[in-house]
C-alpha cells in the first residue's frame, strides 16, 4: 500500500486517505510530535502565518500527528491556527513517510515521531522531504522550496 492509500482522520473525525486530502493539489505535509508543545506550537503558528503565501502558490498546508481529532480542535482554537490537521493515531502514515524512529530526550532513547516535512505534487508524489527539522524558522524555508518547485514545473 502506498502512502496515498494510508487512512487518517480529518478535522471532522472522518476517516480519509491521504489521496482524498491531496485532491490534485500541491501539498506541504508536515509531521510533528505533539499538539500544544513549544516546538510544535511555534511550527504550527509559523505555517499559519505564511499560509496566504503558500496558497498564492497553489499549496495547501497540512500538519499530521498522533494526537486525536479533539486534541487538534483544541490546539487550533487555542492558537488561532488556519492550517489543516490530520490525526494519525496509530502512526501508520507517519511511519510510511519515514518520520518515525529512534529519538533522544533528556538522555532517554525511545521510538517516536521525528519532526519532518514533505512536499507532494498534485499527483501525490513526494518531490521534496526533510527529516529531523528544527521548528523555528522552518516554515519560511519550506516556502522557499515551494516557490522553487512551482517555478520549475
Amino acid at each position: 500500500m502506498g502512502i496515498l492509500e494510508v487512512r487518517v482522520f480529518d478535522e471532522d473525525g472522518k476517516e480519509v486517505t491521504l489521496r482524498d486530502v491531496v485532491k490534485g493539489r500541491w501539498t506541504v505535509l508536515y509531521v510533528y510530535p505533539k499538539d500544544n508543545t513549544p516546538g510544535c506550537t511555534t511550527e504550527a503558528k509559523e505555517f499559519t502565518e505564511l499560509l496566504p503565501e503558500f496558497e498564492r502558490l497553489g499549496f495547501q498546508v497540512i500538519g499530521v500527528s498522533k494526537d486525536s481529532v479533539e486534541s487538534h480542535r483544541r490546539f487550533k482554537e487555542k492558537h488561532g491556527l488556519k492550517i489543516k490537521l490530520l490525526s494519525d493515531p496509530n502512526a501508520e502514515l507517519i511511519k510510511a513517510l519515514g518520520a518515525w524512529g529512534r529519538r533522544k530526550s533528556y538522555g532517554r532513547e525511545y521510538e517516536g515521531v521525528i519532526r519532518s516535512t514533505f512536499i507532494l505534487n498534485p499527483d501525490g508524489e513526494i518531490v521534496w522531504k526533510k527529516i529531523k527539522v528544527r521548528a523555528k524558522g522552518h516554515a519560511a524555508k519550506v516556502l522557499e522550496e515551494a516557490r522553487e518547485l512551482v517555478e520549475d514545473s
